[in-house]
């Protein structure tokens, strides 16, 4: 096995007092975060979207391949398109392809076929999962793990827009072959979810939602249990 270039990484350790104090204030910032489908037009500064971008593509992924790619959508005649193709496929869905109880788990969230959001949010972010990439020679480099790698960079995105104080929603027409072409993306990718940005708008309402406990999500093990 060769070598790879390796630099030194020595972050600061921090103690335990401000580790606490720090991660109780992310707890509590994320707690706010609200998924959102009434959205306000007023602009957003491309910069924070630009800088959100850089940050989900710090997440980790198989390899290292990195295997996102993001396309950022704030042009008014592509989002009319990317919502008129949208809805065709909603209404498919919710008039002869959704179950019962798919329907039912989805009542509380006042759901439909309608995806205003698509046009009245100031941007739109397309991220495409990237199966493989064309190298010069004509070759193909595999990606690996490309689902979680681009599912795990969304959750960077959407944490880092919410900071920002940007409400988001994660979109996913099924299916989402549409938006390849729209975009203009390679065959070697494909659609992975569309996330809606900007302001939530001024009498917007969300599902009154609980999160579960701490207890109902994970299970520690201490030291010394087999």
């Amino acid at each position: 096995m060769s070598a790879s270039k390796t630099i030194p990484y020595r972050p600061r350790r921090v103690a335990h007092e401000e580790m606490l104090r720090t991660i109780e204030a992310d707890h509590l910032i994320a707690q706010e975060r609200r998924t959102v489908r009434s959205f306000s037009t007023d602009p957003v500064p491309r910069v924070v979207i630009e800088r959100a971008i850089q940050i989900a593509g710090t997440a980790p992924s198989g390899a290292h391949r990195q295997p996102w790619y993001f396309v950022v959508i704030e042009n008014a005649a592509m989002k009319a398109k990317i919502r008129e193709a949208a809805e065709a496929e909603e209404r498919s869905f919710y008039e002869h392809r959704i179950t019962p109880a798919w329907r039912e788990a989805l009542a509380p969230l006042g759901t439909d076929f309608q995806k205003e959001h698509l046009t009245d949010a100031p941007f739109l972010i397309v991220v495409f999962r990237r199966d493989y990439e064309l190298l010069p020679d004509g070759s193909q480099a595999k990606s690996y793990y490309a689902q979680e790698s681009v599912g795990i960079a969304v959750g960077f995105l959407i944490q880092a827009l919410h900071r920002a104080g940007l409400a988001t929603l994660t979109h996913t027409p099924a299916p989402m072959t549409f938006l390849r072409e729209l975009c203009g993306r390679p065959a070697s990718e494909k659609p992975f979810v569309i996330v809606p940005v900007g302001y939530p708008s001024m009498d917007c309402e969300v599902p009154d939602l609980s999160r579960k406990a701490l207890e109902d999500i994970a299970t520690f093990l201490s030291s010394g249990q087999g």
